[in-house]
């Protein structure tokens, strides 16, 4: 099972001490109830090679490399290894000659996201719903000193830490396995980043006071999320799936989006990238065995998903608090 004692350790010295207060307690809980597949997913990452990387890019991707490359046998074992820790779903990752294909092409949204930020030199950032933590490697590339994300699904934790492994078990990234409902208020972030996650919250408005309690005065929020077209009062509530996924329950427009920010005490508001979701950022590889983007939408018209709404397009909005 995995140690977050190294992480307990780590922040017991930083601004992010007053964690410790509630946070052994949360995981000791959530190790009691965690998914029926969590103690093989574990497994994996022992099973995995310590390989040394004489070279690590996180940069331009997230690439590690060995002045000694793996023999075919051992790129096939890794590469056994890693595939039972499917769905790769955010990436891709180069690690020892392995290719991890994801179904997202995530470093699409990182390039459009990159050129509007605060610069991340030096900063503590905090990646809520940061899935396997694809952008918290690409934050470290840009300097952040350190990137904590969030992500309550243990799937996603078990290839994080895989990665980390394959990665010189970097320590300055740290997935916690719960949900920003379940964080205290540390006010301490300088970044903190919300990526595909608002649409999936039954109180949005919530959602946002709760990224706003972990900032920093001053601090810089990103939030990336589905918008629809339309002006200060439309958001799409659909009546049952949105894009085949049920748990899809408010989908503002950019105007909308900006208000609800401001109405949470939120300003310097503005959206700085608006991107319809292509067939080449989400589609299906060998690393994912379920349906992707192609199936979601309407195949007589793909500005349409199959139940009829507008097909994904995605805002990014930063704001400060």
């Amino acid at each position: 099972m995995i140690d977050f004692r190294p992480f307990y350790q780590q922040i017991a010295t930083s601004n992010l001490s007053a964690w410790l207060e509630t946070l052994p307690l949360q995981l000791k809980r959530w190790e009691k109830q965690t998914h029926g597949e969590y103690a093989k997913w574990a497994k994996v990452i022992d099973f995995l090679p310590q390989l040394s990387a004489e070279r690590i890019d996180l940069k331009q991707a997230v690439r590690a490399e060995s002045d000694t490359p793996l023999s075919e046998g051992q790129r096939q074992r890794l590469i056994y290894h890693l595939k039972q820790l499917m769905p790769w779903r955010k990436g891709p990752y180069h690690l020892h000659g392995v290719h991890i294909d994801c179904e997202w092409r995530s470093d699409f949204k990182w390039e459009r996201v990159l050129p509007h930020l605060a610069p991340l030199r030096d900063r503590t950032v905090l990646d809520v719903g940061c899935g396997s933590g694809y952008h918290m490697w690409r934050m470290l590339g840009e300097g952040a000193a350190t990137v904590i994300g969030i992500d309550p699904t243990e799937l996603f934790l078990c290839q994080f830490e895989a990665v980390r492994k394959l990665l010189n078990n970097d320590r300055r990234a740290n997935l916690i396995p719960l949900g920003i409902e379940e964080m205290q208020a540390l006010g301490v972030f300088d970044t903190v980043f919300s990526m595909g996650v608002l649409y999936h919250r039954k109180s949005p408005l919530d959602h946002l006071t709760q990224l706003r309690s972990q900032l920093r005065p001053g601090g810089e929020l990103v939030l990336e999320t589905l918008v629809v077209e339309g002006d200060v009062n439309t958001v799409l509530v659909p009546a049952d799936r949105y894009a085949k996924m049920k748990n899809v329950y408010f989908i503002p427009s950019v105007d909308c989006l900006i208000n609800w920010l401001q109405k949470t005490g939120f300003h310097n508001v503005r959206c700085v990238d608006v991107a319809t979701t292509s067939l080449q950022e989400q589609r299906k590889t060998e690393w994912l065995e379920n349906e992707s983007l192609i199936d979601f939408l309407d195949p007589q018209d793909q500005s349409k998903t199959v139940e009829g709404y507008p097909a994904p397009q995605r805002a990014v909005i930063l704001a400060n608090k």
